[in-house]
């Protein structure tokens, strides 16, 4: 793992601020549909077992890099569990605690 944090922090030398958040953002979106996956097999439940979607729609909703919100929760309903939607100020200027967007 060692290796692997070395090289993103070589990358990341060479890269602008901007570019780095792309990234990172870009490389949340791939790790969402990761989780996802996981998340549904964790709860052995099956791709053909989620109601309101066929097989085919679990697999291409897994595997998507963007995520419509309704559609999120109908697919978390689908496997019995919600979604909490929390919101943080980021620049760290702010001592506002987190708080709760949206529960569902």
């Amino acid at each position: 793992m060692a290796i692997v944090e070395n090289a993103v922090k070589a990358m990341e030398s060479r890269m602008k601020a901007d570019q780095i958040h792309r990234a990172h953002a870009e490389a949340e979106r791939e790790i969402l549909s990761l989780r996802l996956a996981g998340l549904r097999e964790r709860r052995g439940i099956k791709q053909t077992e989620i109601p309101a979607f066929s097989q085919t729609a679990i697999s291409k909703l897994e595997r998507r890099k963007d995520i419509k919100l309704s559609t999120l929760i109908e697919y978390l309903e689908g496997i019995g569990m919600g979604l909490e939607i929390r919101v943080y100020p980021k620049d760290g200027r702010d001592s506002q605690a987190p708080e709760t967007l949206l529960k569902v």
